[in-house]
């Protein structure tokens, strides 16, 4: 349930400008999720999400972002360029790419250093890459959405 809920809340602060727990926690009420504020300030840190100052001089919830280097500009279109999917299987992060695209994906996501994943291995159009948690799993696939979306 702990991992669903996660996956709402990251899903939730990406659609909507949240800006403290009491809203997070009633927009997780309203999709079903019975919680309280203390699983929601709980949740807050464990998905280890921040909080951003919005163009209207409000706050609301992000995920940290660790700052991508202008030189690894190359291997964010490497990923845009191969992606197809991807998909979790608990700990293991699944991306598929284009036919033969999957070395140099796995190669442009070890470039990133994310802290949370342990190795990738790579087949002609699929990629397994270990991650350290289920939990840092969703976190990576959504900085993995933002990369290939910016």
């Amino acid at each position: 349930m702990k991992v669903k809920r996660h996956k709402m809340i990251v899903e939730l602060i990406g659609k909507y400008e949240i800006e403290t727990q009491e809203e997070l926690a009633k927009k997780l009420n309203e999709a079903g999720y019975q919680v309280t504020q203390a699983t929601v300030s709980r949740d807050i840190r464990e998905l280890k999400l921040v909080k951003i100052s919005t163009d209207g001089g409000k706050q609301k919830y992000v995920i940290r972002q660790e700052h991508v280097d202008p030189a690894n500009e190359k291997y964010i279109r490497v990923l845009k360029d191969s992606f197809v999917s991807m998909d979790m299987a608990q700990n293991i992060l699944v991306i598929k790419t284009v036919s033969g695209m999957a070395m140099a994906a796995a190669a442009a996501l070890d470039a990133f250093h994310f802290h949370e994943i342990v190795g990738c291995i790579a087949g002609d159009d699929t990629i397994m890459c270990a991650v350290r948690s289920v939990d840092q799993t969703i976190l990576v696939m959504d900085q993995i959405r933002k990369l290939i979306t910016e």
